[in-house]
């Protein structure tokens, strides 16, 4: 179990997170023609927009109450009422998300009660929901955020088995996935792959692969989100089989789930590295009571034939990580799995998660504290988000980018990092990475004994090639 050191600077020296606002946003786009609309300043929500456009390369639907000086004086629950009622007006959408920000949280905003003002005041649009989360910026990270968006949504669409009639088991191929803010679009696609290949029908909240996975839509236009998990579908997910929750953060929504369909959960903390794998691979096999298909076990082989390839390079490696929780501990445990060694491990918030961390410690801060580890502790690859590209130059180490935001390479978002093939690749590319430092290079033997003629000498070789 790694010591947790905790936050002792005044102030953030290259921050590492996102905030738990733009995590909540992330959440209600990952639902078919939805509209997250920020509760504050609308520097606020142009900031978080900036961060969803360059990491995703697509446009995002976002809008904001944009509340002034006065109304953050004087209160701005007003403005709440207004602009759903605009919202509900104009575009008409499935739902409609309301995420805090600091400012308003700071203020003392209840945004509960501006929800029920705005039912009281406009009856008409009760057939579109609502969903309000509190997320201010200067608490919990994008994945608190996140988890804590998706049992809002959980807890206020999602009807109890006494109220709808619904029975775990009945539709007796259907799967709830409960999904970390970690995985990318690219792995909830392969997660849906690998469900369905057992014959079983995931139903996947909030579903990014749908909606943010970077296709063109039939329309040039549209000012809702595009794809994504059907809202109307929430209703169905106490007749499911069971739930699998991916990510130690998604424990609250998952217990908000099960507390309310009583449909049996399966708990990950994540699904990289072949033991996560396994365990995935060996519940679907126990819940569609089928045997494993052979081309997952073909998966499984070649991945096993990775790690011997790549051993010679990664084995004994010095890794230095900066990632929310989630992702933090799936990364150490993948590499200890092939025999390399996490150094430096920071996390933006604490969380009980990252006591499975595989390192000596876990440092709460932010990309500083991950320099001035790398540097003392000598690692020899970063894994971070686009924001550590100037710390490994500082430090003249390679990067592999890793986590939200991702902006100054394409095909982030899209990369799979889970499952048998996505641990694969990830292997491959640390490997990769050192082979370039000529980290596991086997170099050629020249003996000082041999009498070499003068024009095949060691160094008249080496400098002719």
């Amino acid at each position: 179990m790694p010591e947790i050191v905790k936050r002792k600077k005044a102030l953030s020296v290259s921050p590492l997170k996102a905030s738990s606002t733009v995590g909540a946003a992330l959440a209600f786009l990952g639902f078919n023609r939805a509209m997250p609309m920020l509760h504050g300043a609308q520097g606020c929500t142009a900031f978080g927009k900036i961060l969803f456009v360059r990491h995703f390369r697509e446009p995002i639907p976002l809008q904001t109450t944009a509340i002034d000086q006065i109304s953050a004086v004087m209160g701005s629950e007003s403005m709440v009422v207004e602009g759903l009622k605009t919202l509900c007006e104009k575009h008409a959408p499935d739902l409609i998300g309301v995420p805090t920000t600091g400012l308003v949280e700071t203020q003392g905003a209840d945004i509960q009660m501006a929800v029920r003002v705005f039912r009281q005041t406009y009856p008409q649009f009760d057939a579109i929901p609502v969903v309000a989360v509190s997320t201010p910026d200067f608490t919990g990270s994008m994945e608190s955020g996140y988890a804590e968006a998706t049992r809002a949504i959980i807890e206020t669409l999602v009807p109890t088995a006494a109220e709808s009639g619904t029975q775990p088991g009945r539709r007796r191929r259907q799967v709830n996935v409960l999904a970390g803010s970690h995985l990318t679009p690219g792995d909830l696609e392969h997660l849906k792959d690998l469900i369905e290949l057992f014959g079983l029908r995931p139903v996947v909240l909030p579903d990014l692969s749908d909606s943010l996975d970077g296709h063109l839509p039939e329309n040039d236009y549209n000012p809702l989100s595009i794809g994504g998990a059907l809202v109307s579908e929430l209703a169905t997910l106490g007749d499911a089989l069971a739930t699998l929750v991916i990510g130690d953060s998604m424990q609250a929504p998952a217990d908000a789930l099960k507390s309310r369909t009583g449909v049996p959960n399966h708990r990950f903390a994540h699904l990289m590295g072949l033991d996560a794998v396994d365990a995935l691979i060996l519940t679907l096999s126990e819940l569609a009571a089928v045997p494993v298909p052979v081309r997952i076990e073909r998966q499984r082989a070649q991945l096993q034939d990775a790690m011997l390839d790549c051993h010679f390079m990664l084995g004994m490696s010095r890794f230095a990580i900066a990632a929310d929780p989630d992702l933090l501990v799936g990364l150490t445990q993948m590499l200890a799995g092939v025999g390399a060694e996490t150094v430096v491990a920071v996390s933006p918030i604490n969380a009980p998660s990252l006591t499975n961390a595989v390192c000596e410690q876990v440092k709460i801060g932010d990309l500083e504290d991950l320099e001035l580890g790398a540097r003392a502790r000598n690692a020899e690859i970063l894994i971070t988000n686009s924001h550590g590209v100037h710390t490994g130059q500082r430090l003249g180490i390679p990067l592999l980018r890793a986590g939200f935001p991702q902006y100054d390479l394409l095909g982030g978002f899209q990369r799979t990092w889970i499952g048998y093939q996505g641990t694969r690749a990830t292997l491959f590319d640390l490997a990769n990475i050192l082979l370039a430092q000529e980290k596991g290079e086997i170099h050629p033997y020249r003996s000082k004994l041999k009498q070499w003629p003068a024009n095949e000498r060691p160094g008249n070789l080496a400098h002719a090639a």
